[in-house]
């Protein structure tokens, strides 16, 4: 039984609290109901919130969900700034480790877990990113850790730059993130910790709905 738990928990289906020691369902179960309430409901809970970000930057926002090893975009909201940042489509997945969303939820799982994400996808990010770094996405995990949220260039696009701020489970782990996306002229530093600002305040609004 623990062999077949602890496999569970490798395919992200079972995850352990680090606390009580109990298990619950994992991530996995959740990208199972991709058409279930709780999807719908993370959805719901968000949009509004994606709004109002875009209406408060101009920019486009975006929410992006663990899925496995790859990120997910499930929503996305457009600000009134004329260029349009449309770096992700609803329903795209790239690696978990590739994006600024998916930066911001790696910048909370454990050390092993990032290691883990990077070597199983590997091949797949050296085909089709072949200007992604590991030792740059560690130290881009160090400094979104230190700040709060995460900036990063977009890969595919590099005139873009994406702002993000993770959505967490009460053990800390993210589930989620928003992300903002503009151009990069437009997120120097001093905007980017202004923009994450407003995410971040949209966030715990959002965790204190899920917590509830």
């Amino acid at each position: 039984a623990h062999r077949i738990l602890q496999g569970l928990i490798a395919e992200q289906m079972v995850r352990q609290d680090n606390a009580n020691k109990r298990y619950y369902l994992g991530p996995a179960m959740y990208e199972m109901g991709l058409d279930a309430a709780p999807r719908v409901a993370l959805r719901d809970i968000c949009l509004p919130h994606l709004q109002a970000i875009a209406e408060q930057t101009g920019d486009t926002v975006f929410l992006t969900v663990r899925s496995g090893l790859d990120g997910l975009c499930i929503d996305r909201a457009e600000g009134g700034f004329p260029i349009k940042a449309f770096v992700l489509d609803i329903g795209r997945r790239r690696p978990l480790n590739v994006g600024g969303g998916s930066l911001a939820i790696l910048s909370t799982l454990p050390e092993a877990e990032i290691q883990r994400i990077c070597g199983a996808n590997a091949d797949r990010v050296k085909a089709s990113f072949p200007r992604y770094n590991t030792a740059d996405l560690l130290r881009d995990i160090a400094a979104s850790r230190a700040r709060g949220y995460a900036i990063k260039d977009v890969l595919e696009i590099p005139e873009v730059r994406s702002v993000a701020v993770p959505i967490c489970r009460q053990d800390g782990q993210a589930i989620a993130a928003i992300s903002v996306a503009t151009l990069k002229a437009r997120l120097d530093d001093a905007r980017a910790a202004t923009v994450a600002g407003c995410i971040a305040q949209a966030v715990a609004q959002i965790e204190s709905r899920l917590a509830g």
